[in-house]
């Protein structure tokens, strides 16, 4: 599998990347581990986590298939910490709670680093600043090889990454941001991709398939196995299954049937290979859905292809997007 730089930074990630937000909950062991290794046999290396996945039991698993399945040294792990199960404060950023959840998802990972830390989430009540001298620390203490940034929006973005440029003493640049990215949403186009190409933050896409509707399984009804069919998944499902995103995902299709591909194939290969993005994070129910993901790697959409799923799929930006006189 073709690697790329994430960010401007030496390190290399796969340009797919393996994320398992359902391990240790809806993903069993077996599963996982058959995912797993068909992942690292195609030559993928990025694996993505974090430390409330499963309520811990995703990198409590992952750590127990590195120990005897997949050598450590040939994965890039990426874990995130900041989400709390707190109804009245969902993100903790504060340097003690950040550095705390560091300590145990190495501790459930069996590993003495990560290889990319990401703040899960803008807590706006603790100060920027400190949250981001928990990722210095991680990284001059050795217990994370880079930092990165989920969730944030463009000006949160722009702030964080240019005090790690800008401010005094060794700074720890943002090398990632991981945000939601597909054909069915593309508001990271507004401020998010621009800030990240300014300042070198490689884009980690997830949901790239739009929570699993790109891949035409939703067109005619809600599969009874599927994430849409389920208690805790529907409504994470849901708004993407209205008449914009099916004029989009029958848009998908055609194109699909044109390069006797699959739908799931251009959609992935769409967003995988638009500017700024670095590696979309894919998520599987089994080995089987995983391989059919893993297939991509073959196929670059034309231009008129692109051109045409663009046009579909373009959000409205306005003013002050675009200059007033062409609106």
């Amino acid at each position: 599998m073709e690697q790329r730089h994430l960010g401007r930074t030496g390190l290399r990630v796969s340009r797919i990347g393996l994320g398992t937000l359902t391990w240790g909950r809806d993903t069993e062991e077996h599963d996982a581990a058959d995912q797993l290794k068909v992942f690292w046999e195609a030559g993928g290396t990025l694996v993505d986590t974090a430390d409330v996945y499963g309520d811990g039991e995703a990198e409590y698993l992952l750590g127990r298939l590195m120990d005897g399945l997949v050598p450590r040294r040939d994965l890039v792990i990426s874990t995130k910490a900041g989400s709390v199960p707190d109804p009245d404060r969902r993100f903790d950023c504060s340097r003690g709670h950040l550095l705390a959840a560091l300590d145990a998802s190495l501790a459930r990972l069996g590993t003495d680093y990560v290889d990319v830390w990401h703040v899960h989430a803008f807590d706006p009540y603790t100060p920027l600043e400190e949250t981001l001298q928990a990722l210095d620390l991680a990284v001059a203490s050795g217990r994370a090889r880079y930092a990165g940034v989920s969730n944030f929006c463009g000006w949160q973005l722009a702030k964080a990454a240019t005090w790690q440029l800008a401010a005094p003493g060794v700074r720890t640049r943002i090398a990632g941001t991981q945000m939601e990215y597909s054909l069915l949403q593309r508001g990271v186009e507004r401020e998010v991709l621009p800030a990240a190409l300014d300042l070198g933050v490689g884009l980690l896409p997830s949901s790239p398939l739009g929570r699993g509707v790109l891949t035409g399984k939703y067109r005619h009804s809600t599969p009874a196995d599927s994430r849409g069919a389920s208690d805790h998944m529907g409504p994470f499902v849901a708004p993407y299954l209205d008449d914009t995103a099916s004029s989009i995902v029958d848009a998908v299709q055609t194109a699909a049937d044109g390069l006797a591909a699959t739908p799931l194939q251009v959609a992935l290969a769409w967003v995988r290979d638009r500017p700024g993005v670095v590696a979309p994070i894919v998520g599987a129910r089994n080995a089987q859905q995983l391989t059919a993901a893993l297939s991509v790697e073959t196929l670059s959409l034309p231009d008129e292809i692109c051109r045409a799923l663009d046009d579909v799929s373009a959000p409205v930006h306005r003013y002050p997007d675009h200059d007033w006189s062409t609106l």
